[in-house]
């Protein structure tokens, strides 16, 4: 399993929300170019942006800022927020993404991202598939920046996309997403279970290296954290067997 560093972007600076919540912002006296440089020079080969302002407003607005940061070379991106036409996603890619992530629209319009994933090609695409989980455990599919709780339940959205080749998944459970209150593991070992042609990417919660390990033994593909190497939560030699080149 490998650590992939994320960047949240909101008015160009380096932000967290708390469950999503934009009033819930927590904001770092770090320029995103810094946390580029900070990430690569700890040994990581991925990083996640997410553009906040876009995921909120539907129209990206920090695609100069994630094409300078591509063009330092040293980490592929993996960008979000803001992705909803075809357009918009090949600008992405031409700007220097090595993959996209796709969110609510992934929800919403499954035949037209599906038709993306054939069109280019499993590696270019990641659905990021954020769940709340309701009364019985059953995880629901939310959407529009955490905003719109569908009744969609995550396995089921999965299932329409394995075949048109779908590879990435990034799943956050949000009641985890920005609290240190440690991942869903359980999710992602029935996420496992369930789709084990699906490269698993965790997202929320995570707290220490102690949670690294939980999720690699669970068998995801990689953890995606924000707060806890935002506020050096763990030591390098901690996070060392999670970063391919350090």
């Amino acid at each position: 399993m490998q650590l992939i560093p994320a960047i949240d972007l909101k008015d160009g600076r380096c932000v967290r929300l708390y469950q999503g919540d934009f009033a819930a912002e927590t904001r770092y006296d770090v320029t995103p170019e810094g946390l580029y440089e900070r990430f690569a020079d700890l040994g990581a080969r991925w990083l996640h942006v997410v553009d906040l302002d876009g995921a909120r407003d539907g129209a990206q607005a920090h695609l100069p800022l994630i094409a300078e940061l591509a063009g330092r070379g040293r980490l592929k991106m993996q960008v979000g927020g803001g992705l909803r036409s075809r357009e918009t996603i090949d600008r992405t890619l031409a700007a220097g993404a090595s993959r996209v992530v796709i969110g609510s629209l992934a929800v919403t319009d499954p035949d037209l991202v599906a038709g993306w994933l054939r069109k280019l090609g499993p590696d270019a695409i990641v659905l990021a598939l954020d769940v709340r989980l309701d009364a019985d455990g059953t995880p629901r599919l939310a959407t529009h920046g955490w905003l719109e709780q569908s009744t969609l339940v995550l396995w089921d959205v999965v299932a329409r996309y394995i075949d048109a080749g779908l590879r990435h998944v990034l799943c956050t459970d949000v009641g985890c997403d920005g609290a240190l209150s440690g991942p869903n593991f359980d999710l992602y070992v029935e996420a496992v279970r369930r789709f084990p042609t699906v490269q698993w990417q965790a997202s929320g919660g995570v707290r220490d290296a102690r949670d690294l390990w939980a999720l690699a033994g669970g068998g995801v593909a990689a953890a995606v954290s924000g707060r806890a190497l935002l506020e050096n939560r763990m030591t390098v030699e901690e996070l060392q067997p999670f970063l391919p080149a350090a």
